[in-house]
Formats: C-alpha cells, structure tokens, sequence
C-alpha cells in the first residue's frame, strides 16, 4: 500500500497540482494585464516545468527497460 501510494499519489497530486498552477498562471495574467504576449510567456514557463516532470518518468522508463 505504502509503495503504491508513494508511485502514484505523488503522480496524481502533482498532476493536480500543475491543473492548479494552469489556473494560477491565467489569474496572475488577466490580474497583471499582461497581454497576449505576456501570458504566453507565462504558459511557456510553466510548459518547460511541465515538460520536465513529464521527461522524469521517460528517463525512468527507459533506465528500467534497459536494466539499470
């Protein structure tokens, strides 16, 4: 149970977590005013966190598969 909830908890509480930073970040441009250009910068930076979550379970996959 323990190792279950360490493999996928984490999984599912961040991914919940990353829904809420998505509507953090849309607060934070529509509060500031940052235009189109200003929250698309915002989405970037969140993207390239996202995007390196995400590549932390390719690597662990891959390292498995190749039995390391």
């Amino acid at each position: 149970m323990d190792q279950w909830l360490s493999e996928y908890g984490v999984t599912v509480g961040v991914g919940g977590l990353i829904l809420f930073m998505i509507f953090i970040v849309w607060d934070l441009a529509k509060r500031s005013n940052a235009g189109k250009f200003g929250t698309m910068i915002l989405y970037i930076g969140l993207a390239l966190g996202i995007f390196g979550f995400l590549m932390k379970f390719v690597i662990s996959y891959l390292l498995k598969q190749a039995g390391v």
